[in-house]
């Protein structure tokens, strides 16, 4: 992984600062009659639900399942039955489609006896490119195409090619306006072919210059096919990664609909750090995206025990926003459905901006609790608010009270330890009692756009 002193600036993060504070001027400067009835702007609640599907056809059970729990649903492209099945049980549910950028797959399922499959994970064929355009397989210095290491069959694509650009734009655009697909969740936005293959791309002199062909290329692809997505009405979702290496990037990749972060909350050094997303300007972008609460942050966190599912799940909270969702994911394959208890913990709506204390720790106050999170690799304090405690601990039994009128002061909250990389969700179990069965009904789930035309 390159080491954080190599960042550079991405371009468009330039054009995207200007989009907001022209946008901003324009809210501010302007007024008219429509601007004064206009709906409020949609509440930061606690993240939502969503489901990363693509590990196997979800079954009808899941498929109902599903439209009571998530906002926001990812499914193979040919899944289409189980998307507008969703759609009829819930219209309000996201479903966008799952295709890849950067590879084309030959498989058993992307290609039977001899021919691409009719639903591909891909953009194109492989027997397409093959027999028409070879040359939109990338090779590597020696001249051989590039299979990705531990994934077989699955072969790296010159994706600065322009016209495998416009070929891919063309065929996805086509097929999620006929099929109904809300968009594209489109996967291997990535930062370095490293964790695929070590090959060097023909035409570059090593790894680097690999790796930023293959950004540059990236980012022209994203401009093509998000301005066609965005032009037929629907998203595009990437899966960015490593945007914490390269600032700017998380806010250029997400203008089209919003981005996938896979890794969040992931643990630096091996387990032994403090949390990577903390790290570079990463998470100063995402805290921008949620407060403009227009585009998609779906956010993953791998889980192998409670801490990793409490500081993934806190941290996501940090940046509580309309269109703020969380998962954990247990497995590698996605195969199961997952949801959280801590997801039915009933922050609320947030009422303040997430902070950072000076060890290092940050904090956020719902309506009913509060998250803290300790980004570093150290165990650190912090005093959390008082009358909250963990989520599922039973309301304390009210006692007797007396008519005279009591001049002790509360005490003062036990400062509470966080181990490193470790997080504390409480909440107010009182109010989430007295409130019976507490839900919040979310605002239409409504995406627009994030930079001016």
């Amino acid at each position: 992984m390159p080491k954080a002193t190599l960042m550079r600036p991405h371009p468009a993060a330039f054009r995207a600062a200007a989009a907001v504070l022209l946008a901003g001027c324009l809210t501010g400067c302007a007024s008219s009659a429509a601007q004064e009835i206009s709906a409020p702007p949609p509440k930061p609640l606690a993240p939502c639900a969503w489901w990363y599907g693509i590990g196997k056809p979800p079954t009808s059970q899941e498929i109902e399942q599903a439209a009571r729990r998530y906002q926001v649903v990812v499914l193979n492209a040919d899944q289409g039955t189980a998307m507008r099945r969703l759609h009829q049980l819930n219209p309000r549910v996201k479903v966008l489609v799952y295709k890849d950028l950067s590879s084309t797959r030959n498989y058993p399922g992307a290609v039977d006896n001899g021919q691409d499959a009719a639903f591909l994970p891909s953009g194109i064929g492989y027997v397409a490119a093959q027999e028409h355009h070879p040359e939109w397989f990338a090779q590597d210095v020696k001249g051989r195409r590039i299979e990705w290491q531990g994934y077989p069959r699955h072969w790296q694509m010159a994706v600065w090619n322009p016209d495998y650009q416009q070929a891919w734009t063309d065929a996805v655009v086509a097929e999620v306006k006929r099929e109904g697909w809300d968009g594209v969740l489109a996967d291997n936005d990535f930062n370095s072919l490293s964790h695929y293959s070590p090959a060097v791309l023909a035409g570059t002199a090593n790894v680097a210059e690999t790796d930023r062909k293959l950004r540059d290329g990236l980012d022209a692809f994203l401009a093509k096919a998000g301005d066609a997505l965005t032009n037929s009405d629907k998203l595009l979702v990437p899966n960015v990664s490593e945007t914490h290496l390269v600032p700017g990037r998380w806010t250029a990749h997400s203008r089209f609909g919003g981005a996938m972060e896979e890794n969040f909350g992931f643990r630096e050094n091996g387990g032994t750090g403090g949390l990577l997303t903390f790290r570079g300007n990463e998470f100063q972008e995402l805290r921008a995206q949620a407060a403009l609460g227009e585009s998609l942050l779906l956010l993953v966190t791998r889980t192998h025990n409670a801490r990793e599912e409490r500081s993934g799940y806190a941290s996501a909270a940090l940046l509580a926003g309309p269109r703020t969702c969380w998962t954990r994911a247990t497995t590698d394959d996605y195969r199961a459905p997952e949801w959280s208890t801590l997801q039915d913990s009933g922050l609320g709506e947030a009422i303040d901006a997430a902070s950072r204390l000076p060890n290092g720790v940050w904090t956020r106050t719902f309506s009913h609790g509060w998250v803290a999170v300790n980004t570093t690799a150290s165990t650190q304090t912090v005093v959390p608010p008082e009358g909250l405690t963990a989520p599922g601990t039973p309301p304390p039994t009210p006692t007797p009270t007396s008519t005279s009128v009591s001049t002790t002061a509360p005490p003062t909250p036990a400062p509470l330890t966080l181990a490193a990389a470790d997080a504390a969700i409480l909440v107010d179990s009182q109010q989430i009692v007295k409130r019976g069965t507490w839900r919040v009904t979310r605002d239409e789930f409504r995406i627009g756009r994030l930079w001016a035309r």
